[in-house]
């Protein structure tokens, strides 16, 4: 007991040990003073920063808008609208930069596309805006940052003006401090180590492989000058699409289809299901081979999807395969013609009647299978549900569905394909979301991955335009984007719908 009350607590240890750091004539209420002036310099700064740290420039043929931010690796992040990001070890320090390319110049561009020549040019001129673009960033930042600290410290020590400048100073040797670490790190050959994330994952060499970029080339600019014109040529698709913007109440569906075991689509359909805000995934069939007992763990990769995901049966999928997608939390399987409502759209759907691993697929004939799909139709007209989008494996299967809903989604035949039925429903094939999958091994030109973002008016529910993915498989590296309007198909449909006057699709 004596010991115990002899051993000096660890209070008074901590104590003994500041009064051995800190000089004796150094009081504690100094210590604390000085601490919070640099506190309110830091917040200050960071709020500054985060009002002015930003700017808005083209760089080239690409419009681009810069920030600077609090950053633990430092670094750059370079943002590709949807197609992903690219991620630059550029620096060291406190603060990072984010650019953000917003939009092609379309008219630097296509003069770049037309003559070759002016590619010559074009090292100097990226160039000279990045060099341009940092410099204004940096700038504005560093103002930015010590306004903040300036207007914080007013505001927290009024009128007393040493303490102000006190500040003031900290945020200037901090700005100094970081702008120099910066400067001292600087790594001029990060472009050709960036990190790929988004649709770039799948396909980096859309934006040039990172060797062959600064194979020959001696600086930073040069390396710069290459990115710029290749994400140039990649913005050139998107800006040649037809004019359709989605307004923020669009719904936004993508249509994906005979993945065959192939988990790179996975990794596919999260990163569009983010870039495209996406409210709904629809999967028309063929998500296995063989429908075995070990493919059914290949679907668990559903649940890591943020959004509903609703699927109906093809004909290489097994009950067991359904039923272990119909186990994902945020999956729905549709079957038989039940009709249900998801993301504000009505759907409806059957699987495939066949399952070929088991060579039943030699006991249902084209006729049959369209037969099957005539009956579910009726089912779905007399049961007055009136779905938007019917969803079936086979488009065979689908052509009972015509003038019974405005949209058939199907699948099956791995080529992407869409066409307007005599009763004005359009019907949509899908190609193969999953390139087919390891039996594209087998062929000499191996199949691309394919997969389409459909834009459904939120009052209507009607199709309004599609975006048709398409993304180089084994081996190949591109990628595609074509936009689509459809307008008529839409008018042609409720005209046919009105017609019916003894329809029960006419309603009551």
């Amino acid at each position: 007991m004596l010991d115990r009350l002899r051993k000096p607590s660890t209070v008074l240890v901590l104590r003994r040990g500041l009064r051995r750091l800190v000089p004796r004539w150094v009081p504690a209420r100094r210590i604390a003073g000085v601490v919070g002036f640099v506190l309110v310099a830091v917040v200050g700064a960071w709020l500054g920063l985060m009002v002015g740290g930003r700017d808005s420039t083209p760089i080239g043929p690409v419009n681009t808008h810069m920030t600077a931010h609090f950053s633990w690796s430092g670094d750059t992040e370079i943002r590709v609208g949807p197609l992903g990001t690219l991620k630059l070890d550029t620096h060291e320090g406190p603060i990072g930069v984010t650019v953000t390319v917003d939009a092609l110049n379309v008219t630097d561009a296509r003069t770049i596309f037309e003559d070759p020549e002016s590619l010559e040019g074009l090292e100097q001129w990226v160039s000279a805006d990045a060099k341009d673009a940092i410099i204004r960033l940096v700038i504005r930042s560093a103002v930015s940052a010590l306004l903040g600290a300036f207007i914080l410290s007013v505001l927290v020590y009024r009128r007393k003006a040493r303490r102000v400048a006190f500040v003031c100073g900290t945020a200037v040797a901090m700005i100094t401090a970081t702008i120099g670490t910066a400067a001292w790190t600087w790594n001029p050959r990060s472009v050709s180590q960036p990190q790929y994330s988004g649709l770039l994952v799948s396909a980096p060499s859309v934006v040039g492989n990172a060797q062959d970029i600064v194979a020959g080339f001696g600086d930073y600019s040069r390396s710069l000058a290459k990115l710029v014109g290749n994400v140039s040529k990649l913005y050139d698709v998107t800006s040649t699409l037809p004019a359709y913007e989605p307004d923020p109440t669009t719904i936004r569906v993508l249509h994906v289809s005979d993945i065959h075991l192939n988990p790179a689509s996975w990794e596919v359909i999260s990163s569009i299901t983010q870039q495209f805000d996406v409210a709904l995934i629809v999967d028309s069939g063929d998500i296995s081979d063989h429908g075995s007992k070990a493919e059914r763990r290949f679907v668990d990769a559903i649940s890591d999807l943020p959004v509903p995901y609703v699927y109906v049966r093809g004909n290489h999928d097994s009950k067991a395969i359904a039923d272990a997608v119909a186990a994902q939390p945020n999956a729905l399987v549709l079957d038989d013609g039940v009709t249900k409502e998801v993301a504000g759209l009505r759907i409806t759907g059957d699987g495939d009647p066949r399952f070929t691993p088991d060579r039943s697929v030699e006991r249902a004939s084209n006729e049959e299978v369209a037969a099957v799909g005539n009956a579910v139709a009726a089912g779905v007209r007399l049961a007055g549900t009136h779905p938007d989008i019917a969803v079936v494996h086979d488009p065979t299967q689908g052509t009972g569905f015509d003038g019974v809903v405005p949209l058939v989604l199907a699948g099956h035949t791995h080529q992407r394909s869409t066409k307007l039925l005599p009763e004005g429903t359009r019907m949509f094939v899908q190609g193969s979301t999953g390139g087919a999958g390891l039996r594209a091994l087998e062929s000499e030109t191996p199949l691309p991955i394919q997969c389409s973002i459909l834009y459904f008016d939120a009052t209507t529910k009607r199709l309004q335009a599609w975006d048709d993915l398409t993304i180089g498989g084994l081996g190949l590296s591109s990628a595609q984007i074509n936009r689509t309007l459809a307008p008529e198909e839409t008018k042609r449909f409720e005209q046919y719908s009105r017609s019916q006057q003894a329809d029960p699709w006419a309603g009551p």
